[in-house]
């Protein structure tokens, strides 16, 4: 009966140390948020940040809009990107929630409040007021 006892104990910590073990693998792995972060590193990398402005026109532009974290990034070319911090509770954007806005004219400003929905159930997620657009163009 010890026998059995001690072999399950030693099974049972071997069992732990491996569970440990790829877990630590896990952490060095970059997750998505991580790949998104890089990726909009790279992209900023190249092009030159300019002075932030308070709003932006959305009128006639075709712009895409993507969310990292508490950044909302609206990509109107290749060659110009606008960055807007956020105070958080847009992030639900990354998974693919429609992002709302409430603009007065056909500019996006600072203080805007945003809602995201979900898109199939179309119920609020969550919400966050616009920040400042830190705009990036190329050279």
């Amino acid at each position: 009966m010890a026998k059995v006892l001690i072999s399950f104990a030693l099974a049972a910590a071997a069992g732990a140390a491996a569970m440990s073990a790829a877990s630590a693998a896990d952490d060095r792995r970059p997750g998505p948020y991580t790949r998104e972060q890089i990726r909009l590193e790279k992209e900023l990398a190249r092009l030159q940040p300019q002075q932030p402005v308070d709003c932006i026109d959305t009128r006639f532009r075709n712009i895409s809009l993507r969310a990292i974290g508490d950044k909302l990034i609206y990509r109107e070319s290749r060659n110009r990107i606008f960055v807007s911090q956020t105070a958080g509770g847009c992030e639900n954007v990354a998974r693919g929630d429609a992002l709302v806005t409430r603009q007065f004219g056909p500019r996006l400003c600072r203080g805007d409040i945003a809602t995201t929905v979900d898109r199939a159930a179309r119920f609020p997620t969550g919400s966050c007021a616009i920040g400042p657009f830190t705009p990036y163009t190329a050279g």
